[in-house]
Parts: structure tokens; C-alpha cells; sequence
């Protein structure tokens, strides 16, 4: 299938979950063509540190540059620094990718007493977009992208059990929260209509991830084989990057695209009650 990307020359490109699979392949991809690559990374770690030399080679190729910012996702205030640092050093954002995700086989609590699947893949997301609003705007055209997953598929949202107060199931709180993310992003796709600022949502496939981090060993054996048969990061990047970048998608929000093409989401994604109450519950908990 012939791919049609454009050139980033003086564009400046966000990337959350950048220091390993799919969100570092992703910021590999944006800044060898030209991005500059605001690559976000949870510490300073010696994985971060070889992502980050990745992305800078990439970058040098492409005539981009990279920075690395640091942020707790899982974290309200760590989300709102990241968001004041990048206000602070950079004039423009042309494109957010939140790709940022986590799985825990328990029921993990933030230091903000939020469920952690909640916090990073649903609130983080949410909170950060919005308080980068006023760059993409005023940088529009621009775009927001939104790594979601085919995990969604069959899940409604349980507003009664939205983090795992009453029952937690590690395959249940993913697929509510990659849910949560696509009805976020139709959301913002619908309240930015005429801003020049438009989300899409996708799906990167079945890829080899660092997600398997967060299971029991016994399931992180099983993962760690099975994930043999899975595609690269570099495969599962390539629809990030299409959404990020395709010519054809200027203009173009609030679809969903699996595979560089657009698909039909998950039914639930495009109920836009539900989308209306998650957003009003996250406004609430994040402060906003």
C-alpha cells in the first residue's frame, strides 16, 4: 500500500512512552523526518538513555532534534509540571501522540489514590491535551493522536467500578481504559470542530511491547513468549506515524484507523453520553 507522509521540517512532534516500544519507534519515525521530538519519558533510566540516543540519530538524519522531558504519568501534579515545562521551552506543538500506556495484573493505587490503568491511560492523556490546548490551537493545523488498542472491543464503560474499587481484572481495567481514551478523543474531535485541531484515534496492531513489565512472573513468561509471534514496534509505529503525518488526514478527525487506513472503532467508542459523564469525571479529578 503506497503511504503518503510529509516532510516535519520545523514541526514540533510530543511523544508520551517514549523510552521503549511503540512511543520510541514512533518518535524514531517523527524525527527522521524532520520533527523536532519532545520526547517523553517516565525517569532517566538506562532504557531511556538508549532510547534517547535512538531518537537523536534518527533526528540528526532527518534534520530534527530531540529533547527529552520527564514526567510520573500516573501522577496529577507530574502531568501538570510536564505540561508547564513544555509551555516553558518550546513555542508551538504540531502534534501530541499519547501513547503512553500501562497494564498491572493487580490493582495498583497512585500517590494520588487514583487506579493506576485509570491514571496513565485515561486521565494522563486527557489532563495533558487539554492543558496543551492553547499551543495546538494557536500552532493549527495540528493534530492529536491517540494510541488506543482492539482491547476495547466488547467493553462498555462500568461507572460504578471506573477504577476497580468493587473488582479488578487486569484484561477488564485495559480494555475500559483504551475504551476511555477513544470516547476522550471523539470528545475533543467534537469540541474542536473549527479550531483547526483535530483528534483521531487507532489501533497499532498486536506488537511486542514493555507492557508484559507489569504482569506476575508466571504471565510474564507466557507474555514474553507469545509476544515472539507479535509485530515489531517499528511496524506497530507505523500507523502512529500515518495518523501524525498523512497529508490526506489534513482536516480529517475524529476516525479511527488500524493498519495506515481508516477502520470502524469499537461500538461503544461512539457513545457520546458516555463520553460526555467520562469527561466530566476526569475535569473533576484532575482539577480542570
Amino acid at each position: 500500500m503506497l503511504v503518503h507522509i510529509m516532510e516535519l521540517n520545523g514541526k514540533v512532534a510530543l511523544v508520551t512512552g517514549a523510552s521503549s516500544g511503540i512511543g520510541e519507534a514512533t518518535a524514531i519515525g517523527l524525527g527522521g523526518l524532520g520533527a523536532s521530538v519532545i520526547a517523553v519519558m517516565h525517569d532517566q533510566s538506562p532504557r531511556a538513555e538508549s532510547a534517547a540516543k535512538k531518537i537523536e540519530e534518527s533526528t540528526k538524519r532527518g534534520g530534527g532534534s530531540v529533547h527529552e522531558l520527564y514526567a510520573d504519568l500516573s501522577s496529577i501534579s507530574s502531568v501538570r509540571q510536564l505540561a508547564q515545562d513544555f509551555d516553558t521551552k518550546f513555542e508551538r506543538l504540531d502534534v501530541i501522540v499519547n501513547n503512553a500506556g500501562v497494564n498491572h495484573w493487580k490493582r495498583v493505587v497512585t500517590v494520588d489514590g487514583l487506579e493506576s490503568t485509570f491514571a496513565v491511560n485515561i486521565l494522563a492523556p486527557f489532563l495533558l491535551t487539554n492543558l496543551l490546548l492553547g499551543k495546538l490551537k494557536a500552532s493549527a493545523p495540528s493534530r492529536i493522536v491517540s494510541v488506543s488498542s482492539n482491547s476495547a472491543r466488547g467493553r462498555s464503560m462500568d461507572f460504578d467500578n471506573l477504577q476497580g474499587e468493587r473488582k479488578y481484572s487486569m484484561l477488564g481495567a485495559y480494555g475500559q481504559s483504551k475504551l476511555g481514551l477513544n470516547l476522550l478523543t471523539l470528545e475533543f474531535a467534537r469540541r474542536l470542530r473549527g479550531t483547526g485541531v483535530t483528534a483521531n484515534f487507532l489501533h497499532p496492531g498486536v506488537v511486542r511491547t514493555n507492557l508484559v513489565r507489569d504482569l506476575n512472573p508466571v504471565a510474564q513468561a507466557f507474555a514474553s513468549l507469545s509476544t515472539l509471534f507479535f509485530a515489531s514496534p517499528e511496524k506497530g509505529a507505523r500507523t502512529s506515524i500515518y495518523v501524525a503525518t498523512a497529508p490526506e488526514l489534513e482536516g480529517v478527525s475524529g476516525k479511527f484507523f488500524s493498519n495506515r487506513k481508516e477502520a470502524t472503532a469499537p461500538e461503544e467508542s461512539y457513545n457520546e453520553a458516555a463520553a460526555s459523564r467520562l469527561w466530566q469525571i476526569c475535569e473533576q479529578i484532575a482539577g480542570i
